[in-house]
């Protein structure tokens, strides 16, 4: 994941209606060539970049707990590219989901990315952008399973390990799309930390250099983007009203 900036709004949403349309990115395509010199400067100093086909929201709306969506097919390169030179253009979003593990006592866990990612030193929950792997046979994009399969690559952490609440939090940062669904371990926050770091050192090339046990306010970190830490704040505060 890229990191966001600026403000953020957060919205409950209760269904996904997501759909791959046909059409390329153009205004990505437009300017190709300084998409290509970015990537191959970036792949140079990084040679571990991976440059594969994924999606981006063209087009997107909410109405009645319900967000409607139409992605288009890209490559990483024009992504990365477009969020490190400040959006340029108009019209799409990176919209993405992710798993928000949480332990028995309450505390989130996240993980600070391996030195090798696009991200290194940055901390988030399990996620990944959409790509191809994430269509379903009748076209629609299956974010849910996307945010499962990066908490099983990531952290070691299964469906089966998991209790998934039904609905998702929006978080609206920009031009990203933050799609947060929480996901409760029966360990606590130690046990179930243990368990990841043993995973991570498993791992011939983990995408995780360490995970990061958050309990309250006082431990959100400067290293996460803004919009994680806006929903941290988001769910903590709701929870202390509902108290």
């Amino acid at each position: 994941m890229i990191g966001s900036d600026g403000d953020a709004q957060v919205m409950p949403i209760d269904h996904l209606d997501l759909r791959l349309e046909p059409g390329s990115w153009d205004y990505a395509e437009s300017r190709r060539a300084e998409v290509d010199a970015f990537f191959a400067a970036q792949a140079a100093t990084n040679p571990a970049l991976w440059n594969g086909r994924i999606l981006v929201m063209a087009r997107h709306q909410v109405a009645d707990g319900v967000l409607t969506g139409r992605y288009r097919e890209t490559d990483f390169a024009s992504l990365l590219w477009w969020l490190r030179n400040g959006f340029p253009g108009e019209g799409v979003c990176n919209t993405f989901s992710m798993a928000a593990l949480r332990a028995a006592d309450g505390a989130f866990l996240l993980g600070r990315m391996a030195s090798w990612t696009a991200n290194a030193g940055r901390i988030y929950f399990a996620a990944g952008t959409p790509d191809l792997s994430d269509l379903r046979p009748d076209g629609t994009v299956d974010l849910s399973g996307s945010a499962m399969r990066e908490l099983g690559e990531e952290m070691g952490v299964t469906h089966a390990d998991v209790e998934v609440a039904a609905g998702w939090t929006g978080v609206f940062a920009g031009p990203r799309i933050a799609l947060i669904r929480e996901v409760r371990s029966p360990l606590g926050a130690d046990a179930l930390a243990a368990r990841i770091r043993g995973f991570i050192a498993s791992e011939e090339r983990s995408e995780l250099a360490d995970v990061v046990v958050v309990r309250g306010p006082d431990e959100v970190d400067e290293a996460m983007p803004p919009f994680i830490r806006t929903y941290l704040l988001a769910c903590w505060q709701r929870e202390r009203s509902e108290r």
